[in-house]
């Protein structure tokens, strides 16, 4: 199946506009829980912006970094959230 640059360039462009989005709650979040969330969020948007670039270069070692990258967010969202709570 042979995909039109077009869309990647698009889609690229709505995770730059939701991470410009992120980074203003980030910055403006009234809580420390809002600044977490928003981290997270960004996180998460750049862990599907390395798979849209595996697909649009045809390159799997994208993924790879991907998986990586998420594991590695969600283990230091979960700290953060502990010590949020108080449980360190």
């Amino acid at each position: 199946m042979i995909v039109d640059p077009i869309t990647f360039f698009i889609v690229a462009a709505c995770f730059l506009l939701f991470a410009i989005f992120s980074m203003v709650r980030l910055g403006l979040g009234p809580t420390a829980g809002d600044r977490i969330v928003a981290l997270d969020t960004i996180n998460t948007l750049v862990v599907a912006g390395m798979v849209v670039l595996a697909a649009a270069y045809n390159e799997v070692i994208f993924v790879d970094i991907a998986i990586i990258y998420a594991l590695l967010s969600f283990v230091g969202t979960l700290y953060v959230a502990r010590y949020l709570e108080g449980g360190l």
